[in-house]
């Protein structure tokens, strides 16, 4: 008895160590299936699907944000929005002191005023300045008459002295006759010349009187009182002078969310300087940044479907890809990289994607720009 002992041990201390063998090859049998079973799913889901899917979660959700930013310098009276409000376009953000813009607008007015008279004026002196032409041409018909006069004097003092010369040698007239007679022509003579001098100057008169008309013609020819330009310039002035009053109340260009708002009451604003940030959040877009390599099979208005990590995967947004940008991420940065070493690696780029989002999901579940959004590009899709 006591020698069989040890052999009953040692034959069920073998058996035992064949059974965790035979366990044990089960077991790594058990897993290669399920590894290939997993292999083949994993195959099958590729050829089927996955091969026709690219994805990436370096996106984020974007916008074209609105910058308000006052187109004049004045102070701020009210403020009617805060930081997170939803304004329609066209709602009042903020009002500015008027003052400024309304003592503008009286000046402008009178200037325009002003305007208008002179040109009213001018008018007026343009049927002044037709009279005197008118007046000088009656003179120089004067001037003419008395022309005719003196020469017809002249010539009569003439004859009158040359006979009484012809009859001074036979004494039939006394010296003191021909000296009467010369002294009647000599002063003929210059009545002569003072009537041509007088139709001369009637003449230069009017042609002086004609130059200042046609001048004064010349500023309001073709022109009324609302297209004469000086009356136009005022007018000019005077609507830029009531924008400005417009543009003193401040409202919103788009529909959005009021962000980063910088304006308070008292406070002065400088015209072009932002004061506030509204973000279209109806139009928000997504940029994905994909591989260079994933790129190879994807076209614009392919179908897209958008995950974000505010909602979960409970929440699907579709989309489409609206279009590439013109760059590289990097080539786009501020300071791009310059690969023009002799160390040189090779770094696989990134291509952003604008992706367009369905609106009405967009309107059941907002997002805000900055969101991290996880994209998977269907690219069987047309």
């Amino acid at each position: 008895m006591a020698d069989a002992t040890p052999e009953f041990s040692a034959d069920a201390t073998d058996t035992s160590q064949a059974d965790r063998q035979s366990t044990r090859r089960t077991w790594l049998i058990r897993l290669g299936l399920v590894v290939i079973v997993l292999a083949v799913i994993w195959a099958a889901w590729y050829l089927l699907v996955g091969r026709n899917h690219v994805s990436t979660d370096n996106a984020y959700v974007n916008a074209e944000i609105a910058q308000v930013t006052p187109l004049i310098s004045a102070q701020a009276v009210d403020v009617l929005v805060r930081d997170t409000q939803a304004v329609k376009r066209g709602d009042i953000l903020v009002k500015l002191d008027p003052t400024n813009a309304r003592i503008a607008i009286a000046q402008a007015e009178a200037d325009l005023a002003e305007a208008k008279r002179r040109f009213r004026q001018t008018v007026a002196t343009s049927g002044s300045l037709s009279a005197q032409v008118d007046a000088r041409g009656a003179d120089i018909v004067q001037s003419r008459a008395q022309l005719a006069t003196a020469q017809a004097d002249y010539d009569k003092a003439r004859i009158d002295l040359q006979r009484r010369e012809a009859l001074v040698s036979d004494g039939a007239v006394s010296g003191d006759e021909v000296t009467s007679a010369r002294k009647g022509f000599a002063a003929a003579k210059a009545a002569l010349d003072l009537a041509k001098a007088g139709v001369t100057m009637a003449q230069a008169t009017r042609e002086a009187a004609g130059g200042q008309l046609a001048a004064n013609e010349a500023l309001v020819r073709g022109s009324t009182i609302d297209t004469d330009p000086a009356v136009m310039a005022s007018q000019a002035k005077l609507d830029s002078a009531r924008l400005d009053l417009d543009r003193a109340v401040i409202r919103a260009p788009i529909d959005g969310v009021v962000t980063k708002r910088q304006v308070q009451i008292g406070q002065r604003v400088a015209q072009g300087s932002p004061i506030m940030t509204i973000v279209p959040l109806a139009q928000v877009y997504v940029d994905a940044n994909f591989k260079e390599r994933q790129l190879r099979q994807v076209k614009v208005g392919m179908p897209v479907k958008v995950v974000s990590d505010l909602y979960g995967g409970d929440v699907v947004y579709h989309g489409k890809v609206a279009g590439f940008a013109g760059g590289t991420g990097s080539s786009m940065s501020l300071i791009p990289a310059q690969n023009a070493t002799g160390n040189w690696i090779k770094v696989v780029q990134r291509v952003p994607l604008r992706i367009e989002l369905d609106p009405k999901e967009l309107a059941a579940h907002p997002l805000r720009v900055g969101l991290s959004m996880e994209v998977d590009i269907d690219l069987s899709g047309n």
